[in-house]
């Protein structure tokens, strides 16, 4: 046995069961203790971006890490944008580093890097193994530090000589300590806050979100009257008919805090007071109200299942009876395809437990307003704000939950980050729906350069904002890469598509041309 085979053995031992993979030539020894281990299920993926993305989309349903296996510092370096969405979602993700051997460093190959720098900004922890019998000491470490409540990216050197000397150590699992709680002094200043008759409200996010902890939110609310809100973007969001509803904050930050003013008290669990997501010419960045009551209970790394139990308890509320959204059907318009015909089409035909990945961006909004009321479901969301996340995402959670239909709700422009998940789709014949919307624009960007000051943009500056010249065809690039794609222009196209789309296993693209 060698270091390669040592730590791939403890991870499968700790329950690691999949590894989204981008290899090199220094990962061979890895590659092939992966090849020898037969509780370990390895996904090949043609970019790095879509590795990291899918081990984040992997965590959000399972509440467990993926592995990733990354090409030295470059690798990792491609894979960093989806961590930094991961870390946002608070996923469980643990990468695995290969790196040169250690005595092969000191001249400086051209692919040698400081890999500890790549990887600090994205991780939680970052460890170096120091030999054959620390390698899989190491790799368990990083797997133990994943599982930091409620989850965290954590990240591991491998030294290609590390992997391939000889080893007979099995690295005993470490223990995972338990989630910090939140303080009494906090639960007592909520209580009061909520049992007071001014306006209030519960800011819900992270793991508030599921929802056994949003039917405990529920009875707070039925209690005491407050509003329930989730942050703008969320990891993962449990909804739909049958569930306790709760209202989305805006995501321009006018808007947000419009949305909170007339509040005198605002509860947070499991999110923190929010901001804008960008700073604009005299708009707002703080979007709490002025002298408004802000009660931090639990922000996402505090167990909030625990704080709303306590809650509940402090307020008397366990016999409330609560609110439940009710199951919606829409009438449909004819003819040419709009953004809210598109959500009601979705909202309409969403399988019972289906998942959606919304990377949809301005027209993706009328799809979540329109599926409240749908099957219940769940919702995951770009919650770091780097493009690129939707496709990769939806792999993870279909490698995850391979029983349950998985919906990609995809932006053309962004779509073009990580296209190579089509192909990873097909290859593993996952059981996912993209929904390409396609706009041939980059429309959010629109919108914000007027919001900038911008009023009067120069044909350089739109032909930057434009994906129409010239115009990409999806389904063109997804048959390429073995995925089955159709088009539609008509509400009447697209909701027979997306029936058929949700009545028969496998991959596939519907453009939907808006």
């Amino acid at each position: 046995m060698n270091g390669a085979d040592s730590l791939i053995q403890s991870l499968a031992n700790a329950g690691i069961t999949t590894c989204f993979a981008n290899p090199g030539t220094s990962e061979m020894q890895l590659v092939a203790a992966i090849d020898k281990q037969p509780a370990m299920r390895a996904i090949l993926c043609l970019y790095e971006g879509v590795a990291s993305g899918a081990a984040d989309g992997y965590a959000r349903m399972e509440d467990k890490p993926a592995l990733t296996l990354l090409h030295l510092g470059p690798g990792f370096a491609n894979a960093s944008s989806n961590l930094h969405n991961a870390r946002r979602a608070h996923s469980a993700v643990v990468n695995m580093i290969g790196d040169h051997a250690t005595y092969h460093l000191q001249y400086d190959a051209p692919l040698t890097a400081d890999i500890e720098g790549f990887a600090k900004p994205v991780s939680a922890w970052v460890g170096v193994s120091t030999s054959a019998d620390t390698l899989a000491e190491t790799g368990l470490t990083a797997w133990a530090n994943s599982l930091g409540y409620p989850g965290q990216v954590a990240s591991f050197i491998a030294p290609a000589n590390h992997a391939w000397d000889t080893c007979e150590t099995i690295a005993p699992i470490p223990q995972i300590p338990s989630a910090p709680i939140a303080s009494e002094a906090e639960i007592d200043r909520a209580i009061a806050a909520l049992s007071n008759d001014e306006p209030k409200a519960i800011m819900l996010g992270a793991r508030a979100l599921r929802e056994d902890a949003l039917l405990l939110a529920g009875k707070i609310a039925a209690r005491t009257g407050a509003k329930l809100i989730t942050e703008t973007f969320c990891a993962r969001h449990q909804r739909g008919a049958g569930r306790v509803p709760v209202d989305r904050l805006p995501y321009f930050g006018e808007q947000a805090a419009e949305h909170l003013a007339s509040f005198k008290h605002i509860v947070f669990l499991g999110t923190r007071p929010p901001v804008s997501f960008f700073a604009y010419p005299e708009k707002p960045s703080w979007l709490s109200p002025e002298g408004a009551n802000l009660v931090q209970v639990a922000d996402a790394k505090i167990d909030v299942f625990d704080a709303l139990t306590r809650l509940v308890a402090g307020l008397d509320a366990a016999d409330q009876e609560v609110t439940l959204q009710p199951r919606c059907h829409y009438d449909l318009d004819s003819g040419p395809l709009t953004a809210l015909e598109l959500g009601k089409v979705i909202a309409n035909r969403l399988p019972k437990h289906a998942i959606v990945s919304d990377e949809g961006a301005t027209n993706g909004l009328g799809a979540f307003l329109m599926t409240a009321g749908s099957e219940p479901h769940d919702w995951l969301m770009l919650t770091g704000g780097s493009i690129g996340q939707g496709l990769p995402v939806a792999i993870g959670a279909a490698v995850a939950r391979p029983h349950q239909k998985v919906i990609a709700l995809q932006a053309d422009g962004s779509a073009m980050y990580t296209v190579q998940s089509l192909w990873t789709m097909a290859r593993e014949n996952l059981d996912i729906t993209v929904l390409l919307l396609n706009n041939s624009s980059y429309a959010i960007l629109n919108i914000e350069l007027e919001r900038v000051g911008v009023l009067n943009p120069g044909p350089t500056a739109k032909s930057l904002l434009d994906l129409s010249n010239p115009t990409i065809d999806w389904c063109h690039i997804a048959r390429g890469m073995g995925v089955s794609a159709s088009r539609a222009t008509t509400v009447e196209e697209l909701d027979q598509a997306f029936q058929a789309a949700m009545l028969e296993r496998g991959p596939r693209l519907i453009e939907a041309i808006l």
